[in-house]
């Protein structure tokens, strides 16, 4: 995109809308984000002459009319040769990671002022999500710093600001103010929302989610899983089915979706324990985030080498399967107050 008023920084308020713009089209699924989504064509659409190239004539259309205050020109490429794609994913990853290095100095306690994202209300009706300096949406796409930006170029969008006023418990993480504005956008389903612990009015989940958290009741202690692993996990259920139970706009007590950044965050769920919680990792992810997580273990206390504490699939798939690694490492959640 081109445009004489466009910002660096409204680039990925302009990204996240392609799922937003994909779903429009009648036949066609777009569901995640950034390098993990997934995108279905229906056989009926396929039939009724849909091709790849009317992906592009619908972003193209929409860009254009929703954000011509920014947007003078558009341009839409769909690779389809694998080396190329892997090619530019590394070069989107680049972008991915210099729009995650802003916000390490923001903090929650230094804003008056959180976002909300309805974004993905087409799929989960009864969803809101909100954004913090130090929790990213769930989808892992959307920042604080995107959701001001957004909120910005389009003051009746799906990122509003949610003053931060009359606090009701500032370890859990609940103000009056969120649980009204929740409860109003949520079909007047949700009434109350804490933001930093699962165990209790957790936030809802859609089903952008990059990661799923979820407790592990027999390890005193939390999993997570990722939407590229395929395995069996410790809450007995694969991504697929946690996902599908968890999604859709439900508050469940003990699960949550997140995105992957937010496990680095000092305010992951610091009301029930923060990091030392974390007991079970997919083995990808683990190296993948492993640089982000031994800094924040760093920053908590538990030492780098905590990260050699949490438990993977070569360890096993259940609670039980990965106890004796957890006692054998002296993972910190095994003498921690019980969840439950």
């Amino acid at each position: 995109v081109y445009g004489r008023k466009m910002e660096e920084d409204f680039e990925p308020v302009l990204e996240r809308r392609i799922h937003y713009f994909t779903n429009y089209g009648e036949g066609l699924w777009h569901v995640a984000q950034r390098d993990i989504m997934w995108v279905r064509i229906s056989k009926d659409a396929f039939a009724k002459g849909f091709r790849l190239k009317h992906i592009g004539e619908i972003l193209f259309a929409k860009f254009k009319s929703e954000f011509s205050a920014i947007v003078d020109r558009v341009q839409v490429t769909i690779y389809s040769d694998e080396e190329k794609v892997k090619e530019m994913r590394e070069t989107a990853r680049g972008y991915y990671q210099k729009r995650d290095d802003r916000l390490k100095e923001l903090r929650d306690e230094k804003v008056d002022t959180f976002y909300s994202c309805t974004l993905c209300q087409s799929f989960a009706p009864t969803h809101v999500c909100v954004i913090a300096p130090e929790r990213v949406g769930l989808c892992g796409a959307v920042s604080w710093l995107d959701a001001k930006a957004a909120f910005e170029i389009n003051p009746h969008g799906s990122n509003q600001p949610i003053p931060k006023e009359g606090i009701i418990d500032e370890v859990k993480g609940q103000w009056q103010s969120f649980n009204e504005f929740t409860f109003n956008n949520s079909q007047r389903s949700i009434e109350y929302v804490n933001f930093y612990t699962i165990m209790e009015y957790p936030m809802t989940s859609c089903g952008c989610f990059e990661c799923i958290l979820a407790m592990v009741p027999e390890c005193n202690g939390f999993m997570v899983v990722n939407r590229e692993h395929s395995g069996m996990t410790p809450s007995g259920m694969t991504f697929s089915t946690l996902a599908g139970t968890i999604g859709g706009g439900a508050q469940m007590p003990g699960f949550m979706g997140i995105g992957k950044s937010y496990l680095g965050s000092p305010k992951f769920v610091p009301a029930d324990g923060g990091l030392g919680r974390l007991v079970w990792l997919p083995k990808a992810l683990k190296e993948n985030l492993r640089p982000l997580l031994e800094e924040a273990a760093e920053n908590a206390g538990l030492g780098k080498e905590f990260v050699d504490k949490i438990a993977d699939e070569t360890v096993g798939a259940s609670g039980e399967e990965i106890m004796s690694f957890l006692e054998e490492k002296g993972h910190p959640a095994l003498t921690m107050d019980p969840l439950m």
